[in-house]
């Protein structure tokens, strides 16, 4: 099959279940995505109100202290909420991806030299009788590590061992401090940490991703050299874009027309949609990425309009203030708009 542009982005949304809101458990939801983007704590609460009927941010949170979903660093070394098995395999996995931050980091700096087995064996130590907020792991560290601050030992702890952020952090309108705090994943979700089956994660990624190339999976987990990969996987489809670039796709994963009309969504400061391809070309135009993309990561939250990056929101004293549009909307868009922010301030407000 030739997918154009629009078929792409309309497949997409499909299969980002943005199409159209599905009644589905948020913990659900989040297996299909293989993990919601949470560097920030509102995101993951808007995603899942971008996509599911009905969306009971107490309920989200609940799970993350009960443990059916945790918040642990993986897929571009990024935060994500993961549900309990996927927590402990793919940070195994994106094991390379968190050692480039090792080597990169400046807040890391010289401690990236630190005698990583010795360190391995202080972390269980200073784990040992349960999590720690990350300050506390530093200098806990750093008294067994005099060379280094705490505060880059903290960050290599971070890094280099799989950890988990307990809560309140993450959770919805916590009362107490959100301070981040750690503990070893395979302890709090009470699973070993294993590697992946990598074609599985792929079939995964294309069921809500694709269709897609080697190129679209190292963008969404940061893992380099999957083409070989991707390539000996005999069981998938294979397909090109408009400009004769090969995609591949699970057999039988639905297809969206091109001419199915996309409804208006308001989504957080990043968003699954958004990283999970070498070209943000399904979802934005190239020439609007700068009004999006500031010095320092995202400006602000984005509106999608008919499928495509429309402009940018944020929140002031618990309101939805649009803050630039890139385009005029229709009577029908403006409609649409208005009802996304009404939905988005109910949210808000619970």
């Amino acid at each position: 099959m030739r997918f154009t542009r629009r078929r792409l982005n309309r497949t997409l949304l499909l299969r980002q279940h943005l199409l159209e809101r599905v009644a589905m458990e948020p913990a659900a939801m989040v297996e299909h995505l293989v993990g919601l983007q949470a560097q920030e704590p509102l995101p993951p609460y808007l995603s899942l109100a971008a996509r599911l009927t009905e969306v009971d941010p107490w309920q989200v949170s609940r799970a993350i202290e009960d443990r059916s979903l945790v918040r642990v660093l993986s897929l571009r070394d990024t935060v994500h909420l993961h549900q309990p098995a996927d927590a402990v395999t793919l940070p195994v996995w994106a094991a390379p991806v968190r050692e480039r931050e090792l080597k990169a980091s400046q807040t890391i700096g010289s401690a990236r030299e630190v005698d990583r087995a010795a360190f391995s064996a202080a972390v269980q130590e200073v784990l040992a009788d349960g999590p720690l907020p990350q300050r506390q792991l530093g200098a806990a560290l750093a008294e067994r590590f005099p060379t280094y601050t705490a505060t880059q030992l903290g960050q290599v702890a971070r890094v280099a061992e799989v950890l988990v952020q307990l809560p309140p952090r993450g959770c919805w309108k916590p009362a107490a401090s959100t301070a981040v705090a750690y503990d070893h994943a395979d302890r709090w979700t009470g699973l070993p940490l294993a590697e992946p089956d990598v074609p599985a994660i792929v079939r995964r990624f294309l069921r809500a991703y694709g269709p897609g190339t080697a190129a679209d999976v190292t963008a969404w987990s940061g893992i380099t050299r999957l083409g070989p990969v991707v390539k000996a996987m005999d069981d998938l489809e294979v397909h090109e874009d408009e400009d004769g670039k090969v995609l591949y796709d699970v057999a039988g994963a639905p297809v969206a027309d091109e001419d199915t009309p996309a409804p208006v969504r308001l989504f957080g400061t990043y968003d699954n949609l958004w990283l999970s391809h070498a070209s943000r070309d399904r979802v934005m135009e190239p020439d609007h990425r700068k009004l999006w993309m500031g010095v320092n990561g995202a400006q602000a939250m984005s509106i999608h309009v008919d499928g495509w990056f429309a402009g940018l929101w944020r929140i002031e004293d618990g309101r939805v203030e649009v803050v630039e549009l890139v385009r005029d909307l229709t009577r029908g868009e403006k409609a649409g708009l208005d009802e996304e922010v009404a939905r988005v301030e109910a949210l808000l407000a619970r």
